[in-house]
């Protein structure tokens, strides 16, 4: 999906929601864990109750190598299922490695003759140019590259006292160089919203994949207010637990709808 097809279904759902796929079998409802498959069970009850609101699903891969084998084959099936939906995918990976293993995460994440073929894949630029780069190599694909994260470690190296100007704008300053909007975008955690006027400054057009709303605290009109771009949005918001794990009862799909809705309708007075 380029950013033309993804900002024209923003304005068809009037969405910028992002919903990760986060299964965890301590926390999903006793009526999947009977199925064959539970993990991928899980995902497409959540992606079917949530599609008439999201444009986008980020499956975070850890929750699928956890299960070894098994977790990696569910999350094929999830992609597999994915693919004729019209939403973006993103599999939220946090590699970055030296050249030639960048290129092999790449292909693994991105490879359109691959298992996978996401739209675009999380990457980490502590390493710098050349361990970003081979995944910008990918045709049609995207970046979604670490800025400013909303954990509270982020502060020991992105915003740490001292550094002027911060890592994070650092960051910033020196990728924008690699890709372009169209290819690249930059995680900014929704906690971090006082700061997204400073970065919008620095990367005008680029997309922002904004985790942290909803479980971890981070308020959607805050984030609206300080990082939208006119007419294009220019953000994929994304909630994981909240919307996910909203009941953990047999009715789950139907509170993930229902709170996905509620998310959609906030939204849909920005856009």
């Amino acid at each position: 999906m380029n950013r033309e097809q993804l900002i024209r279904q923003i304005k068809e759902k009037k969405s910028f929601l992002c919903v990760g796929l986060d299964p965890d079998m301590e926390k999903m409802p006793d009526c999947v864990k009977g199925e064959d498959d539970p993990v991928f069970a899980f995902n497409r009850q959540v992606i079917d109750a949530t599609l008439p609101y999201a444009v986008a699903y980020k499956p975070n891969t850890a929750f699928y190598e956890a299960y070894g084998l098994k977790g990696m084959l569910s999350l094929k099936k999830t992609i597999d299922y994915l693919r004729d939906k019209e939403v973006f995918t993103i599999a939220d990976a946090k590699r970055g490695d030296i050249g030639n293993t960048s290129a092999r995460y790449a292909k693994a994440f991105l490879g359109k003759d691959g298992d996978f073929d996401f739209d675009a894949v999380t990457v980490a630029p502590y390493m710098g140019s050349d361990s970003v780069r081979p995944f910008l190599k990918e045709d049609g694909k995207w970046v979604v590259l670490l800025a400013l994260t909303s954990n509270a470690g982020s502060s020991d190296f992105q915003t740490a006292e001292g550094c002027t100007p911060p890592l994070y704008q650092r960051v910033l300053e020196t990728s924008r160089q690699w890709g372009t909007p169209e290819n690249m975008m930059y995680v900014v955690g929704a906690t971090k919203a006082g700061m997204l006027r400073e970065i919008r400054r620095i990367v005008p057009e680029h997309f922002l994949l904004v985790p942290g709303i909803g479980a971890q605290g981070g308020d959607l009109d805050d984030v609206c207010e300080n990082g939208l771009i006119p007419d294009e949005a220019g953000l994929l918001v994304n909630a994981s637990r909240s919307i996910i794990y909203a009941s953990s009862a047999r009715d789950f799909a139907a509170a993930a709808a229902q709170e996905a809705a509620r998310m959609q309708q906030q939204m849909s007075r920005h856009v």
